[in-house]
């Protein structure tokens, strides 16, 4: 678990592809302190394990699930990531409950600055888009951001001068590819809207109906 608060910028020291996964090695300081094998970091949002690790740089594996969600396939040797490490008990959650768990890839499509905001307008499918909301809370990169702004097939971010300079956000083009995460309160509130609740009314849903009758909205 994370929090979309990113530590460090790392380097991306060494690519080794396989045919669908790739084993990648990244230059780092901070967030390998206190590193462990098996220890869980985000690059660009995606939790990885750390397989092995030196003083400045920790090694992970990519599955072939994480290639088809995620923009690793487009990273190259020398290229910045957004890292973090993986949430304690007890820490302040600055920005908002991450999982690692990529929902999917958009395009920057868009990039414009405000006085002291960059701003970035991202296309992204449906499927995405059904959870982007007004105000709301969404991981780019594993970055935590909060929703400017939301059209048909888009959806805008607005970066703050810290924001941006620490993280690879600020470097973002016209079409270059991201990693999305969506709030995942979202997505658990779609599974139980979803599905038949078995008590004494067979079939009935959880709808907001249900959740008035028992005290819950």
């Amino acid at each position: 678990m994370f929090t979309g608060i990113v530590e460090e910028i790392g380097t991306l020291k060494e690519i080794i592809p396989s045919s669908q996964s790739i084993k990648l090695t990244v230059w780092c300081e901070k967030v390998i302190q206190d590193a462990k094998v098996g220890d869980s970091i985000a690059v660009n949002g995606i939790c990885l394990t750390v397989t092995e690790f030196t003083d400045k740089s920790f090694i992970a594996d990519a599955m072939p699930e994480t290639m088809r969600k995620t923009n690793l396939g487009s990273l190259k040797v020398g290229g910045k990531v957004n890292l973090e490490r993986a949430l304690r008990l007890g820490d302040r959650l600055g920005g908002h409950i991450v999982t690692g768990h990529i929902d999917g890839t958009g395009k920057v499509v868009n990039r414009w600055e405000e006085d002291n905001a960059i701003w970035l307008e991202i296309t992204a499918s449906p499927n995405i888009l059904k959870y982007i909301v007004q105000k709301g809370s969404v991981a780019l990169d594993g970055t935590s951001l909060t929703i400017a702004g939301v059209g048909e097939s888009n959806f805008r971010v607005s970066l703050i001068p810290l924001t941006a300079e620490m993280t690879t956000l600020k470097n973002k083009k016209y079409g270059d590819i991201i990693n999305i995460e969506c709030d995942i309160i979202g997505k658990y509130i779609e599974k139980l809207l979803s599905i038949d609740v078995r008590d004494s009314e067979p079939g009935k849903k959880i709808d907001l109906d249900f959740l008035k009758k028992y005290g819950f909205a």
